[in-house]
Protein backbone atom coordinates (compact mmCIF):
# COMPACT_ATOMS: atom_id res chain seq x y z
CA UNK A 1 0.00 0.00 0.00
CA UNK A 2 3.12 1.97 0.04
CA UNK A 3 2.99 2.81 -3.82
CA UNK A 4 4.04 6.34 -5.37
CA UNK A 5 1.00 8.42 -4.62
CA UNK A 6 -0.94 6.32 -2.45
CA UNK A 7 -4.09 4.86 -2.28
CA UNK A 8 -7.46 4.51 -0.13
CA UNK A 9 -9.55 1.34 0.41
CA UNK A 10 -13.01 1.58 1.95
CA UNK A 11 -14.59 -1.47 3.10
CA UNK A 12 -18.11 -2.39 4.20
CA UNK A 13 -19.18 -4.40 6.37
CA UNK A 14 -22.25 -5.74 8.36
CA UNK A 15 -21.52 -4.99 12.01
CA UNK A 16 -23.49 -7.77 13.57
CA UNK A 17 -21.25 -10.24 11.94
CA UNK A 18 -18.81 -8.98 9.78
CA UNK A 19 -20.29 -10.37 6.26
CA UNK A 20 -18.61 -8.20 3.29
CA UNK A 21 -20.83 -6.01 1.66
CA UNK A 22 -18.27 -3.74 -1.24
CA UNK A 23 -14.90 -3.08 -1.23
CA UNK A 24 -14.03 0.31 -3.26
CA UNK A 25 -10.06 0.94 -3.65
CA UNK A 26 -8.61 4.51 -5.26
CA UNK A 27 -4.96 4.72 -6.27
CA UNK A 28 -2.02 2.43 -6.69
CA UNK A 29 -3.91 -1.44 -5.92
CA UNK A 30 -7.26 -0.11 -7.41
CA UNK A 31 -6.73 -3.46 -9.42
CA UNK A 32 -6.17 -5.51 -7.00
CA UNK A 33 -9.24 -7.06 -4.84
CA UNK A 34 -7.83 -6.77 -0.89
CA UNK A 35 -7.45 -10.12 0.14
CA UNK A 36 -10.47 -11.23 2.65
CA UNK A 37 -8.38 -12.75 5.31
CA UNK A 38 -6.90 -9.07 5.71
CA UNK A 39 -10.83 -8.03 5.44
CA UNK A 40 -11.39 -10.55 7.98
CA UNK A 41 -8.36 -9.65 10.23
CA UNK A 42 -9.14 -5.82 9.95
CA UNK A 43 -13.00 -6.49 11.08
CA UNK A 44 -11.84 -9.13 13.86
CA UNK A 45 -9.28 -6.76 15.78
CA UNK A 46 -12.40 -4.31 16.30
CA UNK A 47 -15.12 -6.66 17.22
CA UNK A 48 -12.10 -8.18 19.78
CA UNK A 49 -11.67 -4.71 20.96
CA UNK A 50 -15.56 -4.17 21.53
CA UNK A 51 -16.13 -7.54 23.24
CA UNK A 52 -13.72 -6.42 25.33
CA UNK A 53 -15.02 -3.04 26.09
CA UNK A 54 -12.17 -1.32 24.33
CA UNK A 55 -13.59 0.98 21.16
CA UNK A 56 -10.51 0.81 18.21
CA UNK A 57 -11.03 4.06 16.22
CA UNK A 58 -8.14 4.06 14.23
CA UNK A 59 -4.38 2.66 13.61
CA UNK A 60 -1.24 3.08 12.28
CA UNK A 61 1.08 1.30 10.94
CA UNK A 62 4.44 2.17 9.25
CA UNK A 63 2.67 3.31 5.56
CA UNK A 64 -0.38 3.17 6.35
CA UNK A 65 -3.51 4.51 8.45
CA UNK A 66 -6.79 2.51 9.46
CA UNK A 67 -9.83 4.28 10.33
CA UNK A 68 -12.91 2.37 11.91
CA UNK A 69 -16.46 3.59 12.42
CA UNK A 70 -19.88 1.67 13.20
CA UNK A 71 -23.46 3.32 11.77
CA UNK A 72 -26.48 2.90 13.33
CA UNK A 73 -24.73 -0.68 15.07
CA UNK A 74 -25.55 -1.93 10.96
CA UNK A 75 -22.89 -1.08 8.82
CA UNK A 76 -19.27 -1.28 9.49
CA UNK A 77 -16.74 0.98 7.43
CA UNK A 78 -12.93 1.01 7.54
CA UNK A 79 -10.84 2.83 5.49
CA UNK A 80 -7.35 2.41 4.95
CA UNK A 81 -4.91 5.53 3.46
CA UNK A 82 -1.26 5.15 2.47
CA UNK A 83 -2.02 8.70 1.32
CA UNK A 84 0.87 11.41 2.93
CA UNK A 85 -1.25 13.20 5.24
CA UNK A 86 -3.93 11.19 6.23
CA UNK A 87 -5.47 12.18 9.73
CA UNK A 88 -8.17 10.41 11.73
CA UNK A 89 -10.00 13.65 11.18
CA UNK A 90 -9.84 13.42 7.14
CA UNK A 91 -10.88 9.80 7.06
CA UNK A 92 -13.39 10.01 9.50
CA UNK A 93 -14.61 12.72 7.96
CA UNK A 94 -14.45 10.74 4.78
CA UNK A 95 -16.55 7.12 6.07
CA UNK A 96 -18.90 9.49 7.46
CA UNK A 97 -19.53 10.65 3.86
CA UNK A 98 -20.19 7.33 2.69
CA UNK A 99 -22.26 6.13 4.86
CA UNK A 100 -24.29 9.00 4.01
CA UNK A 101 -24.12 8.43 0.07
CA UNK A 102 -25.39 5.23 1.04
CA UNK A 103 -28.34 6.56 2.61
CA UNK A 104 -28.95 8.80 0.18
CA UNK A 105 -29.44 6.12 -2.42
CA UNK A 106 -30.78 3.74 0.00
CA UNK A 107 -32.33 5.19 3.06
CA UNK A 108 -31.52 4.58 6.23
CA UNK A 109 -34.28 1.72 6.88
CA UNK A 110 -33.00 -0.20 4.33
CA UNK A 111 -29.39 0.25 5.72
CA UNK A 112 -30.30 -0.86 9.46
CA UNK A 113 -32.14 -3.80 7.60
CA UNK A 114 -29.26 -5.31 6.68
CA UNK A 115 -28.29 -6.67 10.63
CA UNK A 116 -31.11 -9.25 9.79
CA UNK A 117 -29.30 -11.57 7.56
CA UNK A 118 -31.23 -14.57 8.92
CA UNK A 119 -34.69 -13.15 7.16
CA UNK A 120 -32.47 -12.94 3.93
CA UNK A 121 -31.25 -16.54 4.70
CA UNK A 122 -35.11 -17.31 5.26
CA UNK A 123 -36.16 -15.64 2.07
CA UNK A 124 -32.92 -17.70 0.08
CA UNK A 125 -34.53 -21.27 1.84
CA UNK A 126 -38.31 -20.15 0.01
CA UNK A 127 -36.02 -19.58 -3.24
CA UNK A 128 -34.30 -22.72 -2.75
CA UNK A 129 -37.62 -25.11 -2.23
CA UNK A 130 -39.13 -23.18 -5.40
CA UNK A 131 -35.59 -23.91 -7.18
CA UNK A 132 -36.19 -27.47 -6.33
CA UNK A 133 -39.81 -28.02 -6.83
CA UNK A 134 -39.52 -26.51 -10.66
CA UNK A 135 -36.94 -29.03 -11.02
CA UNK A 136 -39.32 -31.78 -10.18
CA UNK A 137 -36.46 -32.35 -6.92
CA UNK A 138 -37.48 -32.35 -3.00
CA UNK A 139 -33.56 -32.57 -2.47
CA UNK A 140 -31.61 -29.30 -2.82
CA UNK A 141 -28.62 -27.53 -1.66
CA UNK A 142 -26.05 -24.22 -1.78
CA UNK A 143 -22.43 -25.16 -1.05
CA UNK A 144 -19.95 -22.59 -0.60
CA UNK A 145 -16.72 -22.82 -0.48
CA UNK A 146 -17.23 -27.15 -0.16
CA UNK A 147 -19.28 -26.10 2.54
CA UNK A 148 -23.37 -26.79 3.48
CA UNK A 149 -24.72 -23.18 3.49
CA UNK A 150 -28.17 -23.82 2.74
CA UNK A 151 -30.50 -26.88 2.11
CA UNK A 152 -34.64 -28.14 1.36
CA UNK A 153 -35.20 -30.02 4.46
CA UNK A 154 -35.29 -33.60 2.48
CA UNK A 155 -31.68 -33.23 2.03
CA UNK A 156 -31.13 -32.72 5.79
CA UNK A 157 -32.98 -36.03 6.22
CA UNK A 158 -30.19 -37.62 4.36
CA UNK A 159 -28.07 -39.79 6.39
CA UNK A 160 -25.57 -37.59 7.95
CA UNK A 161 -22.40 -39.51 6.19
CA UNK A 162 -24.20 -38.81 2.89
CA UNK A 163 -24.62 -35.02 3.88
CA UNK A 164 -20.98 -34.99 4.43
CA UNK A 165 -19.76 -37.07 1.32
CA UNK A 166 -21.80 -34.84 -0.81
CA UNK A 167 -20.60 -31.90 0.62
CA UNK A 168 -17.19 -32.94 0.11
CA UNK A 169 -17.80 -34.38 -3.64
CA UNK A 170 -19.14 -30.74 -4.71
CA UNK A 171 -15.89 -29.39 -2.91
CA UNK A 172 -13.08 -31.74 -4.48
CA UNK A 173 -14.96 -31.47 -8.18
CA UNK A 174 -12.85 -29.15 -10.79
CA UNK A 175 -14.54 -25.74 -11.14
CA UNK A 176 -17.30 -25.90 -14.03
CA UNK A 177 -20.20 -23.68 -15.35
CA UNK A 178 -22.75 -26.99 -14.67
CA UNK A 179 -22.22 -30.61 -13.93
CA UNK A 180 -24.65 -33.64 -14.40
CA UNK A 181 -22.78 -36.46 -11.98
CA UNK A 182 -24.45 -40.37 -11.17
CA UNK A 183 -24.41 -40.98 -7.62
CA UNK A 184 -25.39 -43.36 -5.63
CA UNK A 185 -26.62 -42.70 -1.82
CA UNK A 186 -24.80 -45.34 0.34
CA UNK A 187 -27.84 -45.38 2.66
CA UNK A 188 -30.84 -44.16 0.72
CA UNK A 189 -30.35 -45.68 -2.58
CA UNK A 190 -26.87 -48.01 -3.28
CA UNK A 191 -28.23 -49.70 -6.01
CA UNK A 192 -30.22 -47.27 -7.99
CA UNK A 193 -28.35 -44.24 -8.96
CA UNK A 194 -29.55 -40.73 -8.89
CA UNK A 195 -28.22 -37.23 -10.51
CA UNK A 196 -26.56 -34.79 -8.95
CA UNK A 197 -26.63 -31.72 -10.72
CA UNK A 198 -24.72 -28.65 -9.56
CA UNK A 199 -24.60 -24.64 -11.56
CA UNK A 200 -22.63 -21.77 -10.65
CA UNK A 201 -24.19 -19.26 -9.12
CA UNK A 202 -20.77 -17.28 -7.97
CA UNK A 203 -17.47 -18.35 -8.08
CA UNK A 204 -17.10 -20.70 -5.06
CA UNK A 205 -20.91 -20.83 -4.90
CA UNK A 206 -23.37 -23.63 -6.50
CA UNK A 207 -26.66 -24.75 -6.25
CA UNK A 208 -27.27 -28.52 -6.01
CA UNK A 209 -29.93 -30.91 -7.04
CA UNK A 210 -30.63 -34.27 -6.62
CA UNK A 211 -32.81 -35.73 -9.46
CA UNK A 212 -34.24 -38.53 -11.19
CA UNK A 213 -33.96 -38.93 -15.43
CA UNK A 214 -35.41 -35.57 -15.31
CA UNK A 215 -34.76 -32.62 -15.92
CA UNK A 216 -32.62 -32.12 -18.28
CA UNK A 217 -29.27 -29.78 -16.86
CA UNK A 218 -29.65 -27.85 -19.89
CA UNK A 219 -32.75 -26.76 -18.92
CA UNK A 220 -31.68 -26.57 -15.52
CA UNK A 221 -28.81 -24.79 -16.32
CA UNK A 222 -30.05 -22.05 -19.00
CA UNK A 223 -34.10 -21.58 -17.56
CA UNK A 224 -34.12 -22.05 -13.80
CA UNK A 225 -30.91 -20.80 -12.56
CA UNK A 226 -31.59 -17.18 -14.47
CA UNK A 227 -35.22 -17.46 -13.47
CA UNK A 228 -34.73 -17.90 -9.61
CA UNK A 229 -31.31 -17.62 -8.74
CA UNK A 230 -30.44 -14.79 -11.17
CA UNK A 231 -32.47 -11.70 -9.08
CA UNK A 232 -30.91 -12.66 -5.76
CA UNK A 233 -27.31 -12.92 -6.57
CA UNK A 234 -26.55 -9.53 -5.21
CA UNK A 235 -28.23 -10.48 -1.44
CA UNK A 236 -26.81 -13.77 -1.78
CA UNK A 237 -23.13 -12.60 -2.12
CA UNK A 238 -23.33 -11.02 0.94
CA UNK A 239 -25.54 -13.77 2.83
CA UNK A 240 -23.07 -16.44 2.01
CA UNK A 241 -20.22 -14.77 1.94
CA UNK A 242 -17.31 -17.09 4.02
CA UNK A 243 -17.18 -16.12 8.08
CA UNK A 244 -13.70 -15.61 8.45
CA UNK A 245 -14.05 -17.22 12.10
CA UNK A 246 -16.84 -19.80 11.33
CA UNK A 247 -18.86 -18.08 14.33
CA UNK A 248 -22.76 -17.27 13.72
CA UNK A 249 -24.01 -13.84 13.14
CA UNK A 250 -23.24 -11.08 16.03
CA UNK A 251 -21.54 -13.98 17.88
CA UNK A 252 -17.98 -12.99 19.93
CA UNK A 253 -16.08 -15.40 22.01
CA UNK A 254 -14.78 -14.92 25.28
CA UNK A 255 -11.08 -14.05 25.50
CA UNK A 256 -8.75 -17.56 25.77
CA UNK A 257 -10.53 -19.84 23.32
CA UNK A 258 -8.56 -20.72 20.75
CA UNK A 259 -10.24 -22.99 18.46
CA UNK A 260 -14.22 -24.61 18.80
CA UNK A 261 -15.90 -27.31 17.48
CA UNK A 262 -19.76 -27.12 18.10
CA UNK A 263 -22.13 -30.10 16.95
CA UNK A 264 -25.69 -29.65 16.45
CA UNK A 265 -26.65 -33.23 17.97
CA UNK A 266 -30.54 -33.00 16.74
CA UNK A 267 -29.54 -31.09 13.21
CA UNK A 268 -26.95 -33.27 12.27
CA UNK A 269 -24.73 -30.19 11.16
CA UNK A 270 -21.37 -28.51 12.89
CA UNK A 271 -19.29 -25.43 12.86
CA UNK A 272 -15.93 -25.28 14.20
CA UNK A 273 -13.48 -22.77 14.13
CA UNK A 274 -9.15 -22.75 14.42
CA UNK A 275 -8.80 -18.60 14.34
CA UNK A 276 -11.72 -16.67 16.21
CA UNK A 277 -11.08 -13.30 16.65
CA UNK A 278 -8.73 -11.83 18.76
CA UNK A 279 -7.30 -15.38 19.26
CA UNK A 280 -4.22 -14.63 17.07
CA UNK A 281 -2.00 -17.15 15.28
CA UNK A 282 -2.17 -15.67 11.88
CA UNK A 283 0.51 -16.51 9.67
CA UNK A 284 2.67 -18.92 11.92
CA UNK A 285 3.76 -22.24 10.72
CA UNK A 286 3.67 -25.51 12.94
CA UNK A 287 7.25 -26.73 14.00
CA UNK A 288 7.96 -29.61 15.09
CA UNK A 289 8.33 -27.97 18.88
CA UNK A 290 4.53 -26.19 19.04
CA UNK A 291 4.65 -22.56 20.58
CA UNK A 292 2.70 -21.73 23.68
CA UNK A 293 -0.56 -20.62 23.71
CA UNK A 294 -2.23 -17.85 21.12
CA UNK A 295 1.09 -18.65 19.49
CA UNK A 296 -0.46 -21.62 18.38
CA UNK A 297 -0.57 -21.47 14.51
CA UNK A 298 -4.19 -22.67 12.68
CA UNK A 299 -2.66 -25.99 11.81
CA UNK A 300 -1.53 -26.57 15.19
CA UNK A 301 -4.87 -25.95 16.67
CA UNK A 302 -6.74 -27.70 14.29
CA UNK A 303 -4.84 -30.91 15.12
CA UNK A 304 -5.02 -30.90 18.51
CA UNK A 305 -8.98 -30.13 18.40
CA UNK A 306 -8.99 -33.50 16.09
CA UNK A 307 -6.62 -35.10 18.68
CA UNK A 308 -9.10 -34.27 21.66
CA UNK A 309 -12.19 -34.56 20.16
CA UNK A 310 -10.96 -38.25 18.83
CA UNK A 311 -10.02 -38.85 22.61
CA UNK A 312 -13.20 -37.98 24.28
CA UNK A 313 -15.59 -39.75 21.78
CA UNK A 314 -14.01 -42.75 22.18
CA UNK A 315 -13.56 -42.94 26.38
CA UNK A 316 -15.82 -40.59 27.84
CA UNK A 317 -19.04 -39.03 25.18
CA UNK A 318 -20.94 -42.25 23.94
CA UNK A 319 -21.57 -42.36 20.04
CA UNK A 320 -25.01 -41.69 19.31
CA UNK A 321 -27.15 -45.33 19.31
CA UNK A 322 -24.02 -47.19 20.29
CA UNK A 323 -24.56 -49.49 23.30
CA UNK A 324 -20.46 -49.74 23.66
CA UNK A 325 -19.74 -48.08 27.44
CA UNK A 326 -17.16 -45.61 27.48
CA UNK A 327 -13.39 -47.12 27.46
CA UNK A 328 -12.28 -46.54 30.96
CA UNK A 329 -12.45 -49.15 33.74
CA UNK A 330 -13.07 -46.45 36.73
CA UNK A 331 -16.89 -46.09 35.17
CA UNK A 332 -17.73 -49.38 35.24
CA UNK A 333 -19.08 -49.12 39.15
CA UNK A 334 -20.89 -45.90 37.72
CA UNK A 335 -24.84 -45.62 36.21
CA UNK A 336 -24.08 -42.30 34.80
CA UNK A 337 -21.64 -41.20 32.10
CA UNK A 338 -19.69 -37.79 31.81
CA UNK A 339 -20.91 -34.70 30.86
CA UNK A 340 -17.69 -32.67 31.19
CA UNK A 341 -14.14 -33.74 30.41
CA UNK A 342 -11.14 -31.40 30.43
CA UNK A 343 -7.14 -31.99 29.65
CA UNK A 344 -4.50 -29.77 30.41
CA UNK A 345 -1.17 -29.82 28.35
CA UNK A 346 2.15 -27.73 28.07
CA UNK A 347 0.64 -25.61 24.96
CA UNK A 348 -3.38 -25.39 25.71
CA UNK A 349 -6.16 -26.82 27.75
CA UNK A 350 -9.06 -28.12 26.52
CA UNK A 351 -12.35 -28.65 27.54
CA UNK A 352 -16.01 -30.42 26.26
CA UNK A 353 -19.60 -30.69 27.36
CA UNK A 354 -21.83 -32.64 26.80
CA UNK A 355 -25.52 -31.55 26.74
CA UNK A 356 -28.89 -32.54 25.42
CA UNK A 357 -28.79 -30.90 22.21
CA UNK A 358 -24.95 -29.71 21.55
CA UNK A 359 -21.27 -31.05 22.04
CA UNK A 360 -18.96 -28.57 22.35
CA UNK A 361 -15.01 -28.99 22.21
CA UNK A 362 -13.36 -26.09 23.16
CA UNK A 363 -8.92 -25.21 22.91
CA UNK A 364 -8.11 -22.91 25.44
CA UNK A 365 -5.50 -20.47 25.82
CA UNK A 366 -2.55 -22.41 28.89
CA UNK A 367 -3.18 -19.27 31.21
CA UNK A 368 -7.21 -19.76 31.48
CA UNK A 369 -6.80 -21.04 35.39
CA UNK A 370 -7.84 -24.22 34.88
CA UNK A 371 -10.92 -23.55 37.73
CA UNK A 372 -12.20 -21.52 35.47
CA UNK A 373 -12.51 -24.04 32.09
CA UNK A 374 -16.31 -25.00 33.46
CA UNK A 375 -17.91 -21.57 33.66
CA UNK A 376 -16.06 -20.61 30.68
CA UNK A 377 -17.16 -22.90 28.29
CA UNK A 378 -20.56 -22.79 29.59
CA UNK A 379 -20.43 -19.44 28.77
CA UNK A 380 -19.05 -20.08 25.06
CA UNK A 381 -22.50 -22.51 24.36
CA UNK A 382 -24.62 -19.87 25.41
CA UNK A 383 -23.06 -17.28 22.89
CA UNK A 384 -22.79 -19.92 20.23
CA UNK A 385 -26.36 -21.30 20.48
CA UNK A 386 -28.15 -18.77 22.04
CA UNK A 387 -29.92 -20.55 24.66
CA UNK A 388 -29.68 -18.82 28.09
CA UNK A 389 -30.61 -21.53 30.26
CA UNK A 390 -27.64 -23.49 29.75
Amino acid sequence: MGEEGGSVTLLCLTASSGVPLFCRSMGAPSKHQLPFPVIGSLNGVHMFGANLDVLLTAACTTNTHVVWRVFHNSITLIVLSSEEGASDFALGRLLDNAFSAMVLILGLEELVNVRNIERLKKDLRECLEAFAGAAESRFGCLVAGGRLVLATEPWWQLAPQELLLLSWLVGSLPPHAARDYPIYLPHGSPTVPHRLLTCQLLPGLEACLICGPSPALHTVETELVPRFWKPLLEPLQACVSPQPHGLPHGTTLPPGVLAFLLIHREQRSSQSSVQPPGSGGEGMSCPPTQPVGEGLSPRCRARALRHFYTLVAARYFPWEGSPAPPQEPFQAGFPHRARHCYVVSATHKAYAIHAPQHQLFLLLAPHVPTFALRPLAARTLQRLTGDTAL
